[in-house]
């Protein structure tokens, strides 16, 4: 038989793990992604892409601190047909929930060949 102790007991520690679970969701981690972008992509869509991933983060309470452009370069081997790719580096800082919507929109995406999205250690 359980006692009314135990189950006030049982309702505070499920209360706080729900609230410790809430404070870990709202952490914000350190991401970098690297692109690979079509070389059909003109500059205007080029600039757009780049803004969508931006709006996409801080949407979502994210921050991009940092876009590196490392220009155009060939690939190693050809991914879907293209000898070359324009790369870039953001580094991000966004809730671990947004990487699996993030990653989903880059592969519905036809401007962006390849992605790597890593998490950095804090």
């Amino acid at each position: 038989m359980v006692s009314k102790s135990t189950k006030v007991t049982s309702r505070r520690k499920r209360k706080v793990v729900e609230q410790v679970t809430a404070a870990a969701a709202e952490v914000l981690r350190d991401y970098e992604l690297v692109l690979i972008i079509s070389p059909e992509v003109s500059e205007e869509e080029f600039e757009a892409a780049l803004s969508y991933i931006s709006q996409l983060i801080s949407g979502d309470g994210g921050v991009v601190s940092h876009t590196e452009q490392w220009g155009k370069r060939k690939l190693a081997y050809p991914i879907e047909h293209f000898a070359e790719g324009t790369y870039v580096l953001m580094r991000l800082n966004m809730r671990p929930s947004l990487s699996k919507e993030l990653e989903t929109k880059l592969k519905i995406s036809e401007e962006f060949l390849r992605y790597l999205l890593i998490r950095l250690s804090s």
